[in-house]
Formats: structure tokens, sequence, C-alpha cells
């Protein structure tokens, strides 16, 4: 027999009521029989074991009619594994009986599927379960809100065992359980915290709201892959509704990149760049412009009918006062290097002269280089050692002096000018991200 179909459904212990039936044995729970083996494939995946199963199957059973062997999560078994086991399959004694149970079939070789009577188990309704949970919880006595059976249930996903599991743990602890006593054991962001999320997608709030609102989340513990899926279930649930916050091409893009964030190398920065993107350009915070700089002053002296030589005097003393540079309290090769340092990192370093770029550099004293972000998700990024110490890298291969990389946040600061250039002259593709990140531009690849 081959019992498929996922885990926590029953196949196991199906399989345990069939080999006792099979001997006309009574059976409990904790009910073992010297004619009933049970063999872990996982722990008893090589050759060496199924061969020995396979010298053993041809003595004949101490006391009942039936040998029964259970492989449970036979796909684990290895390529010279199966080959051992499928000679005994082909042609098994008389008075042997062989359950396999596995959640992933599709990994059985066919020679052995063929030899066996498939049953496939399926996952339980999440209303079944609740139901059963109601029921043991009234048998054990724990007070259990009906929203919190129905949420163990969802995560149990069809699964009686897991969400049995997770009832006995919470009976454990308290007296009486709600609805947030399960999603703060199960990790379940406060559906408050989803919608808000979602307003922002919507175009209620701004970038800086959504990314606050985000970071107070992965704060308080939760994960990325927790929230890209309470995001992803409740987008869902609108899109069912024919109610999305956003039009629905790009809900379902969205969906289609949530799905992703488990699997990626940095799942934090990855969801909030997918939710970032989402948003409408409309939503996106403007920086606040700065005061415009006063025009320079003519150095044109008046022409005067007395006393010419002294206006020239003063004329020439206030263009020299103008040309003479304003102390920044920086050497002359920090600023002198700055573009050949942007220049070498859009060579070697793509993706963090993307991010550099959107910065206001300073030179507090010869030793630090100060970056000004206008806005946090390029703070973020190079708040990274590794993208500091890259930087760092950089100046310390121009000038030859090591630098300690410093950045900030001022939200009142503008993009540099020569992004403001870039943009100009950029398409709406890129105008539409600009608004998003506050500035962008057009990288060579």
């Amino acid at each position: 027999y081959l019992f498929t179909g996922p885990r926590g459904v029953g196949k196991t212990s199906i399989a345990r009521i069939l080999a006792h039936e099979i001997n006309k044995l009574p059976y409990e729970d904790d009910s073992a029989h010297i004619d009933i083996i049970e063999i872990d494939a996982a722990s008893n995946r090589r050759i060496d074991e199924i061969r020995e199963l396979r010298d053993k199957v041809y003595i004949a059973p101490v006391s009942a009619k039936h040998k029964v062997y259970i492989i449970d999560e036979v796909h684990m078994l290895t390529k010279e594994a199966f080959n051992a086991l499928l000679k005994t399959l082909e042609e098994p004694p008389g008075h042997a009986v062989f359950i396999l149970a596995t959640t992933e079939a599709h990994k059985l070789p066919d020679t052995i599927v063929s030899r066996t009577q498939r049953f496939s188990f399926k996952p339980v309704s999440s209303a079944k379960v609740a139901s059963h949970l109601g029921d043991i919880a009234g048998q054990e006595k724990i007070k259990i809100s009906p929203d919190a059976l129905e949420l163990l249930a969802a995560h149990g996903e069809g699964s009686f065992r897991d969400s049995i599991s997770l009832l006995d743990q919470l009976g454990g602890h308290q007296e009486r359980i709600g609805a947030e006593d399960v999603r703060r054991m199960l990790g379940i962001p406060p559906a408050e915290a989803i919608d808000d999320l979602l307003s922002a997608l919507g175009g209620q709030k701004d970038a800086n709201a959504l990314v606050a609102g985000l970071d107070g989340l992965l704060t308080g513990g939760y994960q990325p892959a927790g929230i890209a899926a309470q995001i992803g279930k409740r987008l869902r649930e609108q899109l069912i509704e024919g109610d999305t916050v956003i039009p629905q091409a790009a809900a379902l893009s969205l969906l289609q990149r949530l799905i992703e964030v488990p699997v990626s190398h940095d799942p934090e920065r990855f969801l909030e760049i997918v939710l970032l993107d989402a948003m409408p350009a409309s939503a996106a915070p403007e920086p606040s412009p700065s005061e415009p700089p006063e025009p320079p002053k003519s150095a044109q002296a008046k022409p005067s009918g007395h006393g010419g030589g002294h206006a020239s005097s003063d004329s020439q003393a206030e263009r020299s006062r103008e040309t003479k540079p304003k102390p920044t309290g920086s050497a002359p090769f920090d600023e002198a290097v700055w573009p050949k340092v942007l220049q070498t990192l859009k060579q070697h370093h793509n993706t963090l002269y993307g991010v550099v770029r959107m910065a206001q550099p300073s030179f507090p004293d010869g030793g630090t280089l100060k970056l000004t972000f206008a806005f946090p998700f390029h703070e973020k990024r190079l708040r990274e050692a590794s993208n500091r110490s890259k930087l760092a890298d950089v100046v310390h291969g121009l000038t030859g002096k090591k630098v300690q990389v410093e950045c900030a946040l001022d939200k009142s600061i503008k993009p540099p000018e020569a992004l403001e250039e870039d943009r100009s002259q950029s398409g709406p593709e890129l105008d539409a991200i600009s608004n998003i990140f506050g500035a962008a531009e057009l990288l060579e690849s």
C-alpha cells in the first residue's frame, strides 16, 4: 500500500490501524506488536538498512498472521536503497505486507509506485478542524474563543496534528485563550497594522508612514515572511471581494512578489522595496524645499565722478572677498576627490553607487566622510557594514587615507543637483521611481 498526502492528515496513524486490522489485533494509541515493524526512512535511508530488511522479511511472523512493515517518509530512501527494496516488492513472501507513507510521492520511482495500491489523503477543511479543536478544548477544560479556534485551524493548513499541537501549547500557558493570544504565539501581525500598510499602498499615507509602520512590525519581532503572508492574504481577500486598495493588475503583481519574500537573500529589505515599489507615485513625499541661495553681489563698482581710484580699490577688494572660498572645515583634496569616488563606485559597485549618489557629502575633519540622506531607505542601505567598508576602501585607494564613513538622515535636504539634472532628462518610467525614492537615475549595465 502507498499512502500519500500532506503532513498531519493521518497517513501513519491509518497505517498502524490497518496493520492491526490485518492481523485482527486490538489497537490503542500506544499499541506495539513484534510483527508490526515501523521504519523511519529519513533515519534509515541507506542501502545497508534496506538489505537487512530484505533478509529478515522472509522470516515468518512470531505470533501474528502477517508481518507488516510501515515505512514512513519513504521518499527519503536513496536510489540504491530503492533498487534493493524493489526486488522484495516485486516478489514479496506471502506473510509480508508493506505500507509506504510519504508527503512527496513525486519523488518515488515509477517502478515502486506501479507495484502498490495508492491512497491519497487530503487536507481537512478548516471548519472541521476548528470543530474538532473545540471538542478537544471542551474535554480538556480549555476556554478558547471561536476566533482563536479558526486561527489555529487556518494556521494548521488542514493538518489535525499541527492544529492540536498548537492548541496544546496554548492550553498549557493560560486559562482563557483569545484570537490575540494565538496571533502572538504564531507571530501573526495585528490586523490593524496590516490595514495601515495597505492604506499606504492605496495612497492614503506617504512612503515615510509605510516605512515607519514596517519598521515597527520588524522591531516588534514579526518576521518579514509572516508580514508578507498576511499582506498577501488580506490583498487576496480584497481581490475576491472586488474591493482592492490598489488597481487589480498592480495587486496581482504585488501578490506575486510577496511570495518571493521568504526566499530572498535579505527578506527585510526585499519586502520594503516591494511595498515601496507598489505605492502610487502621488503618495511619495517630496523633500522640503530649501531656501534658494542668495544671488551673488555684483563685483562691478558703481561709477563715481570723484574718488574713482578709491572705488576701483573697493571693487577689487570686494571681488577678492567673493572669489575666496568659504571655509567648510574640510581638506581641499576631499572635495576634489568626491567625483572620482563616485566614478569608481559606478565602475565597480554599481548598486552602491546608486545609493551613495543620493547623499550630500561633507568632511567634518580629515578622517571622516559624512553622507546625509533625505530618505531612510538610502540611509539604511549605507549603514550596512559591507557597504560602508566598500566606500572606505574606494576612498583609501584614491587618496591613500583611511576614512571613517558616517551617515545621517535629514528629510529637509534636496537630492544633489546632478541627480536633478538626470531626472530632468529621464523618461516617465524613471519619474515614477523617483517619486518613490526621492531621486533616481539610469545606471549603465
